[in-house]
């Protein structure tokens, strides 16, 4: 039996999960998390062979606690469940230990099929992820200015692109006022830009924010 720990802030979400998975004989939904205090103390209490992690998570964000699962020596497999496209998270995602990554609009047999393959561990990639992966590590060329960035100024970045506020993205990332305005400072200077109407273009051009 596949044990999972389902790791989403929308309990309508979780709850439409367990549904689904139960559908599937061989897995359960052992465990349910709404952030990452949640999901550390889950795992402190019991062992699960796949985490079922949605990107946007409350605080600093899905893959940041990825980052810190892996930190901690947690190498349970991870598939990310994200409602953004693959082009805005799915590469980071699988350089920050991901086992796989999949948007909200697959359907149930593939969210099987991912869950069973992760379990195993092997990866669970789409055709158009893997060829990004490999041009990303086969080829000599010359990244677009966001693969610049890092995780948490990715993350700031696609929050200025949506109109937010140093405010509201510090309150929303549990970040400093003054670490938002660095982070914003940084963002300016690796993509060579003066201004957040900038920002705001580059990431609607490149299909970053919805």
């Amino acid at each position: 039996m596949i044990r999972i720990l389902v790791a989403d802030d929308h309990p309508i979400v979780r709850q439409g999960l367990r549904q689904t998975l139960s559908e599937a004989s061989d897995m359960t939904v052992a465990g349910e998390a709404g952030d990452e205090a949640e999901i550390m103390n889950q795992l402190s209490k019991k062992r699960y062979d796949v985490i079922l992690l949605d990107i946007s998570m409350p605080g600093r964000g899905g893959i940041d606690v990825l980052s810190q699962l892996r930190s901690s020596g947690i190498n349970t497999p991870v598939l990310i469940l994200s409602a953004h496209p693959e082009e805005q998270y799915a590469v980071r995602s699988i350089r920050a230990g991901a086992a796989g990554y999949l948007t909200k609009t697959c359907g149930t047999e593939e969210l099987i099929s991912a869950i069973r393959r992760v379990a195993s561990g092997r990866k669970y990639i789409s055709e158009t992820l893997a060829e990004r992966l490999a041009d990303d590590v086969g080829k000599d060329v010359e990244k677009p200015p966001h693969e610049l960035l890092s995780n948490q100024e990715f993350e700031v970045m696609r929050r200025i692109a949506s109109g937010k506020t140093a405010s509201e993205i510090a309150r929303e990332m549990s970040l400093s006022v003054k670490t938002i305005s660095t982070y914003r400072s940084r963002i300016l200077e690796k993509m060579n830009m003066k201004s957040n109407a900038e920002v705001m273009r580059y990431c609607f051009e490149k299909g970053l924010i919805q």
